[in-house]
C-alpha cells in the first residue's frame, strides 16, 4: 500500500542536464510553483550528463553556421531525424551555452585571444566542441547543481520511480508511483505536469558506458504506459570504451572522441593501423562507421590481450597528450595503461539510446501532462547521434521542457489517480517478495549482456534477431519467478537490481523487435542480410507501441536527401 502521498505543481524525473535544467528554467518562468525534481541516487552525483567528457556541440565561429550544423546533424543521422527538433536543437544551443557560461558559472576552455576553444568531434565539417579540459559533464552538472540547491526547489533524492500513473478517466497523466530506497515503502506524487528525463543507459550491453544503475527505467514505464517509441533499433556503440578486464568496471568507460579528432589511431592486436581501409575519414569517420569497422577487426580475430584493440597516441607527443587529455589520461593510469605514450586497449562499447518517447518540439507527449526531454526522447537524433550532440540535446529541451510545463500548469489541476493502476504497480514490484528458493541474479545479467551483445549489437541480421526475441522472452520469465533471499526492503540493493534488470528486459524487447523491422541498414543498425541503405528519399523511422512496430515516414520539412542548406555548395 501507498505509505505517503504528496503533492507538486511539477515533477521532474532525473537530476542530469534535461532535469535541471527543467527545473531551473520552470523556477524562472513560474516561481509561485512548486517544482520537484526526483531521482533515484543523489542530486548532482548521478547521471549521464556528469559523465560527459568530450563536450558541447554549438556553431559559435564566425566560419560556422547554424544551417552547417543542422546539415551535420541531419546528414550524420542517415536522414532519419525530425528535422524541426534537429533544427531547435542547433538554434538554441547557442542560447543555451551562453547561458551556461554567463548565468550558470560554468568556465569552458579559451583560446588565446579569448574565444571560446572549440575542438574536432568525428562527423563535423567544422571544429564545433565546446569543452572543459575532458571533464565537460562535471564542469556542467556542478554549476547546475549549485543554482538547484540556491533556489526554493524540491528534492525527492533515493526515490525510484516506477509508474507513470493516469488520471482516473485515462485522459491524462495524474503523477507517478515511487519506491523510497531508504524505507522500500511506496510513495505517491500526484503533479499537474511531470517530465520523464530519466536518461537511457544501454547498460543490457556487455560492453556499457554508463553506470549500473543506469537501466533505461523512463522507457520502461513508457512501454508500459502505452506511449509510442521511435528509432528503437538505433543504439549507439561508442568506439572507444577502456578494455582493462571483467573484474572491473572501468571496462566500458568511454576515452572520449576528441583523441580520435586530435589525430590518435586506432590499431589492431598486431598493432597495424586498419581505419584507412574501412573508410576515407579513417578515425574521425562517425562512430557507427568505426565502431563496425573495429567489430569486424575483431572477428578476424586481430585482437588484444583482452580481446580488444588498441588506441595510440604517443605520436602526437606524450606531453601534448597529457595537456589535452588529463583526465583521461589519469583514468588510464589507474588500469595500468599509458595513454600519453604506449598503448590502450579499447572496445566498442554501447553508449547511448538515439531512440525514445516520440515527442514535439514543445517537449509534450501522447499523454497530456507528461512531458520529454533527454535521452529518453526520440527523433532528435535519427540513425546516429554526432559526439557532442548529446549533451546539447539534453540542456536545450530540458529548458524548453521547463518552461512549457510552467505554462501548462497555470491552465491545470491535479487530477484524481487511476487507484487500480497504482495497485497493479505495487503487486507488480512485490512480486520477488514472495516465497521461494532465492537465486542469484548475476546468470540472468550475464545471459541478458550476451545475448544483446552478440545477436542485437553491432552486426545484426533476422535469425540472430529472432533468436533474441526468443531468448529475451525465456529471461523475462525468468526473472518473474525470481524471488528474493532477504524481505528486509530498507536498502533492498538486490530488490532494485531485479527492477533494473526488468527494465532493462523490457527495452531490449523494443530494440529487438525494432531492429527486425528496419530490413536495411542505416546510421547504428547495421543488417548483414539487408546492407543497403534503402532509399534516402523515402526514409521511415520505426514507431513500436504495445509490442506493435509501425514504419512511419520521415517529414523533410526543411531539407531533402540531395538538397542542402548551405549556399556555394555544388
Amino acid at each position: 500500500m501507498v505509505a505517503k502521498t504528496l503533492d507538486t505543481d511539477i515533477l521532474i524525473l532525473g537530476s542530469g542536464g534535461a532535469g535541471l535544467f527543467a527545473a531551473l528554467h520552470a523556477h524562472k518562468a513560474a516561481p509561485e510553483l512548486s517544482v520537484t525534481v526526483a531521482v533515484k541516487g543523489l542530486l548532482g552525483k548521478c547521471g549521464c550528463t556528469r559523465m560527459v567528457q568530450g563536450g558541447y556541440n554549438v556553431a559559435l565561429a564566425r566560419e560556422d553556421s547554424i544551417e552547417r550544423h543542422f546539415m551535420d546533424t541531419i546528414q550524420g543521422g542517415a536522414w532519419l531525424s525530425d528535422q524541426e527538433l534537429a533544427w531547435k536543437l542547433v538554434v538554441l544551443a547557442i542560447e543555451r551555452i551562453r547561458e551556461l557560461e554567463n548565468e550558470l558559472g560554468c568556465f569552458f576552455d579559451r583560446n588565446p585571444d579569448g574565444t571560446v576553444h572549440q575542438k574536432a568531434f568525428a562527423g563535423q565539417t567544422f571544429d564545433r566542441t565546446v569543452h572543459k579540459g575532458d571533464l565537460t559533464g562535471i564542469e556542467i552538472i556542478n554549476r547546475l547543481a549549485e543554482q538547484v540547491w540556491a533556489r526554493n526547489i524540491g528534492r525527492l533524492e533515493e526515490h525510484r520511480a516506477v509508474e507513470l500513473i493516469r488520471s482516473k478517466d485515462g485522459k491524462s497523466i495524474s503523477g507517478v508511483l515511487f519506491i523510497d530506497m531508504r524505507t522500500g515503502e511506496y510513495v505517491f506524487v500526484r503533479a499537474k505536469a511531470v517530465l520523464l528525463a530519466t536518461g537511457g543507459g544501454p547498460t543490457m550491453y556487455r560492453y556499457h558506458t554508463p553506470s549500473g544503475d543506469k537501466s533505461c527505467d523512463g522507457l520502461a514505464m513508457a512501454l508500459r504506459a502505452g506511449l509510442p517509441l521511435r528509432d528503437m533499433e538505433m543504439v549507439q556503440f561508442h568506439p572507444t570504451g577502456l578494455l582493462a578486464g571483467m573484474h572491473t568496471r572501468m571496462t566500458g568507460t568511454v576515452l572520449e572522441e576528441g583523441l580520435r579528432g586530435a589525430g590518435g589511431y586506432l590499431l589492431n592486436g598486431a598493432k597495424e593501423r586498419f581505419m584507412p581501409r574501412y573508410d576515407a575519414k579513417a578515425e574521425r569517420a562517425t562512430r557507427d562507421v568505426v565502431s563496425r569497422a573495429m567489430f569486424s577487426e575483431m572477428r578476424k580475430g586481430n585482437t588484444t590481450p583482452h580481446g580488444g584493440l588498441y588506441i595510440s597516441m604517443g605520436h602526437l607527443g606524450a606531453q601534448e597528450v597529457r595537456k589535452q587529455f588529463k583526465g583521461m589520461v589519469e583514468r588510464c593510469a589507474d588500469c595500468g595503461f599509458d595513454l600519453a605514450g604506449g598503448l590502450v586497449e579499447v572496445v566498442p562499447t554501447a553508449h547511448y539510446m538515439m531512440g525514445g518517447v516520440e515527442f514535439g518540439p514543445d517537449c509534450t507527449t501522447a499523454l497530456p501532462g507528461l512531458f520529454v526531454a533527454g535521452e529518453d526522447s526520440g527523433g532528435v537524433h535519427g540513425a546516429n547521434r554526432l559526439g557532442g550532440n548529446g549533451v546539447a540535446n539534453s540542456t536545450v529541451f530540458g529548458a524548453v521542457a521547463g518552461d512549457e510545463m510552467a505554462a501548462w500548469v497555470k491552465s491545470a489541476s491535479h487530477r484524481e489517480p487511476e487507484r487500480a493502476a497504482i495497485d497493479a504497480a505495487i503487486e507488480f514490484c512485490e512480486r520477488p517478495f514472495r516465497r521461494g528458493a532465492a537465486a542469484s541474479l548475476e546468470p540472468l545479467r550475464e545471459q541478458l549482456h550476451g545475448v544483446m551483445w552478440e545477436k542485437v549489437g553491432i552486426l545484426r541480421d533476422a535469425a540472430s534477431l529472432q533468436s533474441a526475441q526468443a531468448e529475451l522472452q525465456s529471461l523475462d520469465e525468468a526473472l518473474n519467478d525470481y524471488c528474493l533471499p532477504t524481505p528486509v526492503r530498507e536498502f533492498n540493493l538486490t530488490w532494485h537490481d531485479w527492477l533494473n534488470l526488468k527494465s532493462l528486459v523490457a527495452v531490449s524487447r523494443a530494440i529487438a523487435l525494432a531492429a527486425a523491422a528496419r530490413r536495411e541498414s542505416r546510421g547504428a543498425h547495421f543488417r548483414t542480410d539487408f546492407p543497403d541503405s534503402g532509399s534516402l528519399e523515402q526514409s521511415a523511422f520505426t514507431s513500436i507501441k504495445d509490442g506493435v512496430v509501425t514504419m512511419k515516414p520521415v517529414a523533410f520539412t526543411r531539407v531533402a536527401p540531395g538538397q542542402t542548406l548551405l549556399r556555394n555548395v555544388a
